[in-house]
């Protein structure tokens, strides 16, 4: 019995351990940077978080550096205070300048620095949301932001690899950003609801003048039988008593 049952327990923990290393290589695979929501909409404003998974078994995540495109610069970018951590923003200089509001600027920033208090950062088995609002969005499809994500033990991970179009997946992807084009003002759209609004008022002009002339007419009405009532008690005699 027992020679029966050694080979049937190897083979179990055989395929345990391939199961496991198969389980453990996607889940590492899978556990990158990214940037959520994925999508936004050019010319439009958005609150986008970048979402940092720690992936060493020893080490803690202490600095996450994120640099914006530089052929898609952003007017405006604001940070959201994230408990035990501080950010830095640089900025560089754009040519052409970018419109914001009637306004021309002639900087844009190029990178975030998010940095960990001491004795801080995001544990083994956990991950950290660093959220900002940008806009008005780049009339581009794709923004990429590539990310540097540094450890307590001196590793950095590269998140820098920007997608090939109908290629896998690279094994350090940058997070991306995907960009809508905003749908075109329709010329003819105001048109009917401006046709409306003056039969709106046609109407409400005519109702006005109809009910005024009605009054009027009731008025007269009233003054006439007012003045019809006051002649006859006039002509007739007094009562005797």
């Amino acid at each position: 019995m027992i020679r029966l049952r050694r080979p049937a327990t190897v083979a179990a923990l055989t395929l345990t351990a391939v199961a496991t290393a198969v389980l453990g290589l996607a889940g590492s695979a899978s556990a990158h940077v990214t940037i959520n929501p994925a999508e936004g909409k050019q010319g439009g404003y958005g609150r986008f978080a970048f979402r940092v998974p720690n992936e060493s078994d020893t080490a803690s995540t202490v600095k996450v550096e994120v640099n914006l495109p530089e052929n898609a610069p952003v007017g405006s970018v604001s940070t959201m205070p994230v408990a035990g951590w501080t950010v830095a923003v640089e900025k560089r200089k754009v040519d052409p300048p970018i419109e914001v509001h009637g306004s021309q600027l002639t900087e844009a920033v190029s990178k975030l620095t998010f940095t960990a208090a001491p004795n801080g950062g995001v544990n083994p088995g956990e991950f950290q949301e660093f959220p900002v609002s940008m806009g008005p969005l780049p009339q581009v499809d794709t923004m990429v932001f590539k990310v540097l994500q540094t450890y307590s033990d001196g590793n950095v991970s590269r998140w820098i690899e920007e997608p090939t179009p109908g290629a896998e997946e690279p094994e350090n992807p940058a997070p991306v950003l995907t960009l809508a084009a905003a749908a075109p003002a329709s010329p003819g759209a105001s048109a009917p609801a401006a046709a409306a609004d003056d039969d709106d008022d046609d109407d409400g002009s005519g109702a006005a003048t109809a009910i005024g002339v009605a009054g009027l007419v009731a008025g007269l009405g009233g003054l006439a039988l007012g003045g019809l009532a006051f002649a006859r008690t006039r002509r007739e005699p007094a009562a005797k008593s």
